[in-house]
């Protein structure tokens, strides 16, 4: 993530199922279905002003870290989210045992 988004706060917003992050006043967003024992994530979107300028990225990574740290599994099922994972295997370690679409 660029270091200029490091400080920048993700906000999970329950009420519309969304993990946000506000940059430049353009919010780019991932949202969710969450259980017990996991967080589904469905569909990313980055706005125009924002596209190429490292966004998507950041909230990615700041999502799959809320994600460890609430001690729930990830099911990957936003393409976005999905290609980043295989982009970045460590992050397999979080995706849900169930989840077979990694083709293990």
């Amino acid at each position: 993530m660029k270091p200029e988004y490091t400080a920048i706060p993700l906000v999970k917003n329950d009420a519309e199922k969304q993990y946000q992050l506000t940059i430049e006043g353009h919010t780019a967003f991932i949202q969710f279905n969450e259980t017990p024992h996991h967080i589904t994530l469905v569909h990313t979107e980055v706005p125009l002003e924002l596209e190429g300028k490292g966004a998507g990225t950041a909230i990615v990574e700041k999502t799959l870290e809320a994600i460890e740290q609430s001690g729930k599994t990830l099911v990957p099922l936003c393409p976005f989210v999905f290609a980043y994972i295989k982009r970045h295997p460590d992050w397999k370690r979080i995706v849900d045992p169930g989840f077979k679409g990694f083709g293990e």
